[in-house]
């Protein structure tokens, strides 16, 4: 990574004078500066914010990255970590990085330019380029929701296999044998997990989760549209349906209604999240509960003592799901 000095080197000028073409607040000759941005360019030098003066005026700034802002779950998650950080005296500054690793790394290495005490950061997916970034890096970075497969980078998540578990348990415990699943994009680590779990819980029962009776979405409303129509114009016959987030069970809700089935009547329905959707639904949505409040806590927490460069007891902390049933889930029709 290119350096100050080597941008004065090239440019033939003192490391001071490259700092006052940075930070724009001394005159320089036009000649001198013209050359210096040239010796920029060709670099590919990244001035850093606090050399530039452009440093951020409040103390204890906060990043985050989420795939998007408004779903309901990252809208929930970001709304308990600015809680969370506040109290602790940090202010909060948001970045959706739109699903696109590429707008993800590019935000990324903007925070780190800044004055900033830690980052925390939802992953797009697998196809993240963030690992260098995060290694490379002297600001505290802590991932949360969404993690990379590795033990030693400081993490908060729900234990998500565990999640899949317990809505295959509950539906189980209600005398269902055929059961339909619509993911979120499988190269995020938690849907694999999820569904990882809910298989395993059907197992235990002698039951296989046939890949036809499994439909990919992208955690979005008409990935539960999507997904109803493809299970039922495939044939797949099922009495239960897990949907691995709330808007997507809530958009497969609505379609099957649309396509003529009662819910729970026909075909038990439940999600995963326990947004506000998820009680407004009708009938309100059995869910799995994502422990969004002590995610965030935990995440907060854990970065200001990365911060302090204080010792952590633990780099990965999981948390545990909980059951909410609700009015969308109930005994298999005789």
């Amino acid at each position: 990574m290119a350096s100050m000095k080597d941008v004065a080197r090239m440019a033939d000028v003192s490391i001071s004078t490259v700092s006052r073409v940075i930070s724009n607040t001394i005159p320089v000759d036009p000649g001198t500066r013209r050359r210096v941005e040239r010796a920029i360019k060709s670099t590919g030098y990244k001035p850093n914010l606090m050399a530039r003066g452009l440093r951020i005026k409040s103390a204890n700034l906060v990043g985050m990255l989420v795939p998007e802002i408004r779903t309901t779950s990252f809208s929930t998650l970001i709304e308990f970590v600015e809680e969370s950080v506040e109290a602790l005296g940090y202010n909060l500054l948001l970045g959706g990085t739109g699903g696109d690793p590429d707008r993800e790394e590019r935000f990324f290495e903007n925070l780190t330019r800044r004055h900033i005490d830690g980052i925390i950061v939802s992953l797009v997916s697998d196809r993240s380029h963030l690992m260098r970034l995060i290694d490379r890096t002297d600001v505290p970075v802590v991932i949360v929701d969404r993690p990379f497969d590795r033990k030693d980078l400081p993490t908060v998540v729900m234990d998500n296999f565990r999640a899949g578990q317990m809505a295959g348990e509950h539906l189980l415990s209600l005398g269902h044998e055929k059961f339909a699943c619509v993911t979120g994009d499988r190269d995020i680590t938690i849907v694999r997990a999820r569904l990882d779990g809910f298989r395993d819980a059907l197992g235990k029962s002698g039951i296989a989760l046939d890949e036809n009776a499994i439909t990919e979405g992208h955690f979005q409303y008409e990935s539960g549209v999507k997904g109803v129509d493809t299970l039922l114009d495939r044939g797949v016959k099922f009495t239960a349906l897990w949907a691995q987030n709330d808007i997507s069970a809530i958009g497969a809700l609505n379609r099957l209604r649309e396509r003529g089935y009662r819910v729970p009547g026909d075909i038990s329905l439940m999600g995963l999240d326990n947004v506000d959707d998820s009680w407004m639904a009708r009938p309100a949505l059995t869910t799995i509960a994502q422990p969004y409040k002590e995610i965030a806590a935990a995440a907060a927490e854990l970065l200001l003592k990365l911060s302090r460069k204080e010792d952590i007891e633990e780099t990965r902390i999981v948390l545990q799901p909980s059951l909410v049933i609700r009015e969308s889930t109930g005994p298999v029709s005789s």
